[in-house]
């Protein structure tokens, strides 16, 4: 597996040289970039493919590869929307996506499908998002980049089984999960949900959760949280996972390099490597 992080692990407005040098210093061997609005820090809804070029070009020079791209966009457009010029705004968020991945010659790039909300029922969340991404899904046939599904605090895609299900759907190799850790814990054991997504997880997040806090405050750096490590690893080794592991944290209040430098470590020692 490949050491990844994600560069929501730097404080915003960090520049994209800085979070390379010390994501390399550290040890990393990949990043997962994000996709921002116009006036964002490296690549946004105006990235042009001769800017995408270079950035690659720039993560290269450090000695790095990109694993994957998110987005901040889907937060702002959800699928789910009731309102179709929101939706039609996501969809674009995706289709730049996937721009950039093709120019950047990356895999992945990673989709949360909508939110529950009070005008927002299960059901809506599952059709408009279906049906905002059968054209995408559909466009990609062909090219080496695939959308990957997240389980995020969305009150959507509660078990493993109906992720499975959810993606099944769509009845293409272009489509599967991301997979993130400690998301899971508030209401299920990581290790079962990697044996039961299986060949469907195209990559994963890392993060640890400490179960008695229960809220957003509960996500804590790695190691310090109530994720078994042991068996998750052993769970990725049954599924025989070989992709990346890309840490997604917050930065620390002080030091926010010294963050980068402990992921690693701890990195390290949940892959078994050097663990003393």
């Amino acid at each position: 597996m490949k050491k990844g992080i994600n560069q929501w692990c730097f404080p915003a407005g960090t520049s994209l040289g800085k979070v390379l040098r010390t994501s390399a210093a550290a040890g990393f061997e990949t990043i997962e970039l994000n996709l921002y609005a116009p006036g964002g820090i490296g690549l946004t809804m105006d990235t042009t493919a001769e800017e995408a070029k270079a950035l690659g070009r720039l993560v290269r020079s450090y000695g790095l590869s990109i694993s994957s791209l998110s987005t901040e966009m889907l937060g702002k457009y959800p699928l789910s929307s009731p309102d179709k010029d929101v939706r039609s705004q996501g969809v674009e968020s995706i289709r730049k996506q996937i721009e950039l991945a093709l120019e950047l010659e990356v895999d992945t790039i990673l989709v949360v499908p909508g939110w529950i909300e009070p005008d927002v029922t299960y059901e809506d969340v599952w059709e408009r998002s279906q049906r905002a991404l059968q054209p995408l899904i559909d466009e990609l046939s062909g090219t080496g980049v695939g959308i990957a599904i997240e389980n995020v605090w969305n009150k959507f895609l509660w078990s493993p089984l109906e992720m499975a299900r959810y993606i099944d759907q769509f009845e293409s190799p272009q489509v599967g999960a991301y997979f993130d850790v400690g998301n899971t814990l508030a209401f299920g054991k990581p290790e079962h949900w990697i044996r039961t997504l299986g060949e469907r997880i195209r990559k994963i997040h890392v993060k640890d959760f400490r179960v008695q806090v229960g809220n957003h405050h509960g996500f804590v750096p790695l190691l310090s949280g109530d994720v078994d490590w042991l068996n998750v690893r052993l769970a990725l080794s049954d599924i025989q996972y070989r992709d990346s592991l890309t840490a997604e944290l917050e930065p620390y209040a002080s030091f926010p390099d010294q963050l980068i430098f402990d992921t690693s470590r701890h990195l390290d020692v949940i892959m078994g490597k050097n663990p003393h």
